[in-house]
């Protein structure tokens, strides 16, 4: 492959979807994708750890409709107006027109609380915590890129609801330790949770933290947000429960929403090299590749069976495993696979077989290491951690060497271009601090990402990076997809 992702991003992503059969963009409808088995074999096992995650922490599946009247989608104002352009409607069935529009679901509050009103009567029926794997769909107009930004898109959302506000304050810190967990130990992702603006808020929500990114060209991905909903949506559908002195009380709610396709578009953005993806051991659809080597007057008989011999044995132990015995090349094979992302190859010749062991080689770094049979389960666990670890690592030291401070225009502009995320003293997070906002991003094309959570210290004594007014916060801006 050969392009540098790090100078020519957009040219490498698209190599990498094409060339590794991720997706394929020439489905006949604007703004939608086709998944590739490659990709969604990964992420049917990143779906399996989060809900995983979920289900370690108190929350159950289920599975709701897909089409929402219109009259609950109107329920909560805030929520209609803000997902209301983004909306695709359904209005005939068959050849007759509905009597009342359906929305096709951008997210499905409004389609679980009507249902939480009835669910939901006393003390006894709390917490709910429910979650959906499932599509949603917004009629997106910005321009789209596969996993990062479509009209369609997979994820799982998560709809709670509590007797008391702190349980739900509980609960958001609760999505952030499992984006954590999952993200950062699991898939080596690094990101920095931000409290978002006023006004960059999920609609009808009291608050939203937002799991941002960095992508090679220096441009934030947000991943997981969590949502504090107070009792905007329980008020809309009358969420209520009869307390301890017996009077009906409105729930307080949190949603939240790891996008499972958007997660995997970082994944292989963040490790990939320039021979193609390079994946974590457990999320990887293939994890050994065996590559037979029949050189010249090599017993090719001998060393299929030996080949056999490996695949039988990493297959016992329960690993996903190729044996590649195609008449490509090996050179051909070793691109193919590379370009794939498994995370070892076992490349097994004459010698191989005479000696009755096995060259191992990491993708991640290309070092290869033989190993006596004998060995062979303890060397592939040690690979396997060392890889996982150096994918965190170099993927960590670069989110953290992007991060830099400005206290003029002139230092954030200059920062921005060179695609960094560059913490400024700020005037204010509620709507009145917008403008400011607006010209950062008129000027810079940079966007107020919010402010660090937990909360930082206050600025003291310093000034905002556009107005002038007194700093309330430190903010962080970046480019963003």
């Amino acid at each position: 492959m050969d392009i540098d992702k790090h100078k020519n991003f957009s040219e490498w992503f698209n190599t990498i979807v094409a060339d590794a059969e991720l997706a394929d963009l020439r489905y006949n409808v604007k703004g939608f994708v086709v998944f590739r088995p490659w990709s969604v074999k990964s992420m049917k096992l990143m779906y399996a750890a989060y809900e995983a995650e979920l289900e370690k922490h108190g929350h159950s599946p289920a599975l709701f409709p897909a089409l929402i009247p219109e009259s609950n989608f109107k329920t909560e104002g805030e929520h209609v107006e803000g997902f209301t352009p983004q909306v695709f409607w359904v209005e005939q069935a068959g050849g007759n027109k509905l009597e009342e529009r359906l929305a096709l679901r951008p997210t499905s509050e409004t389609a679980m609380y009507q249902m939480y009103s009835i669910w939901i009567q006393g003390l006894a029926d709390l917490p709910v915590k429910i979650y959906q794997s499932c599509q949603v769909w917004r009629y997106e107009t910005k321009a789209t890129k596969p996993f990062f930004r479509g009209r369609e898109f997979y994820w799982i959302e998560a709809h709670n609801a509590f007797a008391t506000e702190k349980e739900a304050i509980a609960q958001v810190t609760e999505d952030m330790e499992m984006a954590q967990e999952v993200l950062t130990r699991q898939l080596g992702i690094p990101f920095i949770f931000f409290q978002r603006p006023e006004w960059d808020k999920f609609p009808g929500a009291v608050h939203t933290f937002a799991a941002d990114t960095l992508m090679p060209d220096g441009k934030v991905l947000q991943l997981p947000s969590t949502h504090l909903l107070g009792q905007n949506f329980a008020k809309g559908f009358n969420v209520t429960f009869q307390n301890e002195k017996g009077e009906r009380a409105y729930v307080w709610q949190t949603c939240y929403g790891p996008a499972i396709s958007r997660i995997y578009g970082a994944l292989f953005s963040i490790h990939g090299d320039n021979k193609g993806l390079v994946l974590p051991f457990h999320f990887a659809p293939v994890q050994f590749v065996i590559v037979p080597i029949i050189g010249k007057n090599a017993d090719e008989n001998a060393i299929m069976a030996y080949a056999n011999e490996i695949y039988s044995l990493v297959q016992s132990t329960g690993a996903r495993v190729k044996l590649d015995d195609s008449k490509s090349t090996p050179g051909f094979k070793y691109n193919y696979w590379e370009m794939r992302g498994v995370p070892i190859r076992m490349e097994v010749g004459g010698k191989e077989a005479a000696e009755r062991t096995v060259t191992l080689a990491r993708r991640d770094n290309g070092k290869k290491e033989k190993f006596a049979i004998a060995d062979l389960q303890k060397a592939t666990c040690d690979i396997r951690d060392a890889l996982n670890g150096e994918l965190a690592r170099k993927a960590a030291d670069f989110f953290n060497s992007r991060q830099s401070s400005a206290t003029t225009k002139e230092e954030l502009a200059s920062l921005l271009e060179k695609g960094f995320i560059v913490r400024v003293p700020y005037c204010s997070m509620e709507k009145s601090g917008k403008p400011c906002a607006d010209e950062i991003k008129a000027k810079t094309t940079g966007d107020v990402r919010g402010i660090k959570y937990p909360h930082e210290v206050m600025p003291h004594d310093e000034k905002c990076v556009i107005c002038g007014k007194a700093a309330m916060h430190f903010a962080y801006v970046a480019r963003q997809y």
